[in-house]
């Protein structure tokens, strides 16, 4: 009889023991089966809209952690809903794991990678960039993506145009003061005109290559024709549109044509744009300081031609084609060797059809 109140007393507390335990076993799992808590934007600038928030890194270098709300609020990964974690992968709340970077330029090298799972494509670009080249060699101020386009104040990189330059600047500092005194950087910088090239137009946004290789170089011309060969865009500034066209047939151009075709990574000196317009510092040719003003245009050819006269630049016809209003001595000259060589070409013509049937009527009159 005791025993069997015993064995009836065993589901009773089978039953209240995993009526305690069961809800504990639930719970628990469940915690852990909830996602890790990550931070929001509101939640990381309660700390980090301090402007005093800074930290010492390893080599005495002040780091500042301030960033700002407004400014942050406008950038693009806001807009897009991105928040600090997804870049930030490592930290995930508060107090945040220690910096292990000796110094600032090390943490941004480091943190700088994490715009590469996002932009994989630009990013792939970078690696055979200059920038990327001159890092492999040591230099470690070279840029890369937070330079450029800084960490959290993301925007259109060309909003306005001219922070493409501006942002050029930061480095290239002289290059950029020349720009802005050149025709192209001084339409962009006081009229915002559209039209005109920036940087990276000739040199490539995230694959930018060594302008002093010889493959550049060749490659110069095509580049200036991205917009001095297009018809509508000259037009709308009164300038011509052949000016490509005009130097291919010239003699620099078509010396250039060669090397580029078969030796395109052998240097050579045969003139191309830069070399007579200028790089950074192209002028108006009515621009006093302008290379192609009148005034200045023989010593300009006078870099290459060594010890030509002033009469040198009379066969200069400035990209047009020979007219009797802008060359009148080289339209008549022209006019004169077109007409003679159209006129022996003719002359030569009837005489070997005079002389094939003078032979056809000698073989008849020999065979009779």
């Amino acid at each position: 009889m005791v025993m069997l109140k015993k064995i009836l007393r065993f589901p009773v507390f089978l039953i209240l023991g995993l009526l305690v335990v069961l809800p504990i076993f639930i719970l628990t799992n469940s915690v852990k089966a909830e996602e890790p808590h990550q931070p929001t934007d509101e939640y990381c600038l309660s700390c980090h809209a301090d402007p005093d928030l800074k930290i010492t890194l390893q080599s005495g270098e002040t780091l500042s952690l301030y960033v700002d709300p407004k400014q942050h609020s406008e950038a693009v990964h806001t807009d897009a809903g991105i928040e600090c974690h997804a870049c930030h992968t490592d930290i995930t709340t508060y107090p945040h794991p220690e910096l292990l970077y000796t110094n600032a330029r090390e943490l941004s090298r480091n943190y700088y990678l994490a715009c590469r799972q996002c932009h994989a494509i630009n990013y792939e670009e970078t690696l055979d960039s200059m920038h990327a080249q001159i890092a492999q060699e040591g230099n470690l101020d070279a840029p890369v993506c937070t330079d450029c386009h800084t960490a959290h104040y993301v925007k259109e990189p060309d909003n306005p145009r001219s922070l493409i330059s501006e942002t050029c600047g930061q480095c290239h500092i002289e290059i950029n003061e020349t720009y802005i005194h050149s025709v192209h950087g001084g339409a962009l910088i006081e009229e915002d005109n559209p039209d005109v090239p920036v940087c990276t137009d000739c040199h490539g946004v995230h694959n930018i290559h060594d302008p002093r290789t010889a493959q550049f170089r060749v490659e110069t011309p095509e580049l200036c024709a991205h917009c001095h060969a297009d018809q509508d865009l000259m037009n709308k500034y009164g300038l011509s549109s052949d000016v490509y066209d005009i130097y291919e047939l010239s003699w620099h151009g078509v010396d250039v044509s060669v090397y580029k075709a078969i030796w395109p990574t052998i240097w050579h000196e045969s003139a191309v744009c830069t070399d007579c317009h200028g790089v950074h510092n192209i002028l108006s040719t009515e621009n006093p300081e302008s290379m192609v003003n009148p005034d200045n245009l023989l010593s300009t050819c006078q870099q290459c031609h060594e010890g030509v006269g002033p009469n040198w630049t009379d066969a200069w016809t400035g990209h047009h084609e020979i007219s009797l209003s802008r060359t009148p001595y080289l339209f008549y000259v022209d006019y004169f060797y077109k007409t003679f060589t159209y006129l022996v070409l003719g002359l030569s013509f009837i005489y070997v059809i005079l002389q094939i049937i003078r032979n056809t009527g000698n073989r008849i009159r020999r065979s009779t």
